[in-house]
């Protein structure tokens, strides 16, 4: 069934700008330790070893796109992952990939 029968607003441009948030690298770095636990903004930079500002930056960009949630905790920010659609999203790509990417999609020259 066509998504755009019961969502006339998804469209390419849609989808691009959702996925392009999991092919980030850094942003899937962050989606991928937020999948462990929810965390603040130190201990992801430490974890990822990258600087602050690209962490934070990259932070509001996946809250715009509520791919991740941020509440108050005294002075700090705890982030996590949306539960309702991304937790349930990664599950998918595991099953997936154990599933179908037994080492033969990894590399693949695509043309």
């Amino acid at each position: 069934m066509n998504l755009r029968t019961f969502n006339p607003h998804i469209n390419h441009n849609t989808y691009h700008f959702f996925f392009t948030k999991f092919a980030n690298p850094l942003k899937m770095g962050i989606i991928l330790s937020l999948n462990e636990k929810a965390k603040n903004v130190s201990e992801i930079t430490e974890e990822l070893h990258v600087e602050q500002s690209k962490i934070s930056h990259a932070l509001a960009s996946l809250k715009n796109c509520r791919i991740i949630n941020a509440e108050q905790s005294g002075k700090q920010r705890i982030y996590s992952l949306n539960k309702d659609t991304v937790v349930p999203l990664l599950r998918i790509a595991d099953t997936h990939t154990t599933k179908y990417c037994k080492n033969n999609c990894y590399y693949v020259n695509e043309k």
